[in-house]
């Protein structure tokens, strides 16, 4: 289970520069329709969540809390990007992958035995 946290942090580290640079992509198009969506900033801020918490889940693949504290970044990230998605439709895809991946991240936290320091 610690080698799979690693690889989903590591691919959330890689999707972080895929979604930040379409997020940017996204805000200019907004800034030039001129129609009031935050698409675009929302995106870079599920990035960043997505950033956040694959740092956090490699450092911390050993501990309980660190799937849980991963798994908050990954479900606040993905619900910024669902409640704003708006033009930026990829961003319904990204959303859900954090999704998921917050869902693995809490099942493995749940799962993990705790070590006893009798």
């Amino acid at each position: 289970m610690k080698t799979s946290r690693m690889v989903i942090g590591i691919i959330s580290i890689v999707l972080f520069l895929i979604v930040s640079l379409q997020s940017c992509a996204a805000g200019v198009g907004n800034a030039l329709a001129d129609n009031g969506e935050v698409s675009g900033s929302a995106g870079f801020l599920l990035a960043l969540c997505m950033l956040v918490a694959g740092i956090v889940g490699i450092a911390a693949r050993k501990s309980k809390t660190g799937s849980f504290v991963s798994g908050g970044f990954y479900t606040f990230g993905g619900l910024l990007g669902m409640a704003n998605a708006g033009s930026y439709s990829d961003l319904r895809i990204w959303s859900g992958l954090s999704f998921i991946f917050a869902l693995v991240f809490i099942i493995m936290g749940i799962r993990q035995k705790e070590k006893r320091l009798d």
